[in-house]
């Protein structure tokens, strides 16, 4: 499971020009489902994502978690994540997992961010056609592979 988390000021996602998710002070989230992911995929980026300590605390440094800014999360699906270029100039998606592997685990996510606290955590729609407008903050961004934690 690959996650490509950006520190944002402001982050929404539209659905034919409407606003369906947004965020403020805090993650953007794109998160893409690869063949075979599982549960433990999953938990592994849970373990990480509402700590990563990379906020700014008093002094400048990056050293509060989203928890501690009480922050907001925006998760969008992006199966490209999982895209294969090695071969010629058009991507293949085929290590994608389908849709009904993908979206218990993308929801499973989601949820569990909730859990943790989280203040507020808003999505786009699985599968639909997104347009996502943000502000990112720094910028940071940060990539987490399940495969590599």
């Amino acid at each position: 499971m690959l996650a490509v988390i950006q520190r944002v000021k402001y982050a929404n996602v539209k659905i034919e020009n409407e606003i369906k998710g947004s965020c403020e002070n805090g993650f953007m989230i794109l998160l893409g489902v690869v063949q075979g992911d599982t549960k433990e995929d999953a938990d592994k980026l849970l373990k990480k994502i509402p700590f990563l300590r990379i906020f700014e605390d008093e002094n400048g440094k990056m050293n509060l978690s989203c928890l501690d800014v009480d922050g907001e999360m925006l998760v969008v699906s992006q199966f490209t994540l999982a895209a294969d270029c090695s071969h010629g100039r058009r991507p293949s998606f085929t290590n994608a997992a389908p849709p009904d592997d993908a979206i218990p685990l993308y929801e499973y996510v989601v949820r569990e961010l909730r859990n943790a606290g989280i203040k507020k955590v808003d999505t786009g729609e699985f599968g639909a056609d997104m347009q996502v407008e943000l502000v990112n903050d720094g910028p940071v961004t940060i990539i987490l592979n399940s495969k590599e934690l």
